[in-house]
């Protein structure tokens, strides 16, 4: 008879691993997809849905992400306050001057389920928009 493995808390913390990506050159879509495989734990053969059992992981180089087709130009991103008229847009190239890291956020937000192992996968993801950053200590640099 097959019984169902689950690992324990203690278990899945101890066993968490810190990945670093260098966005330099990719496309946004296939590396926010990568992203969010990390956090949920996806990659392991012990990934359950209904725990967070996902690793760490470390983007540089947010500033140098690449876009397909004309998204630079036409991409927005809508925000809203709550109060009458209080809709906001901000197009993808004025979010990317602004704030790089921002956008890569936001996508991978967004691959993630919305549920309440979504708020402490996106704590496991720190995002650099150069190629310093304060984790080097983890990947033996």
């Amino acid at each position: 008879m097959t019984k169902t493995f689950l690992p324990s808390v203690k278990e899945v913390e101890t066993s968490r691993k810190w990945h670093h990506i260098d966005a330099s050159g990719q496309t946004l879509g296939r590396l926010a997809t990568q992203i969010a495989v990390l956090l949920m734990g996806k990659h392991k053969r012990t990934y359950t849905p209904n725990m967070d059992c996902g690793d760490f992981v470390v983007v540089t180089n947010a500033a140098k992400v690449t876009f397909t087709g004309n998204k630079l130009e036409q991409k927005v991103y809508f925000s809203h306050s709550g109060y009458a008229k209080g809709g906001k847009e901000t197009p993808l190239k004025r979010q990317m001057e602004k704030d790089p890291t921002r956008v890569i956020e936001l996508a991978v937000k967004r691959m993630l389920d919305v549920n309440r192992l979504r708020a402490p996968r996106m704590k496991r993801l720190r995002l650099f928009a150069g190629e310093e950053h304060a984790f080097a200590h983890r990947f033996g640099k």
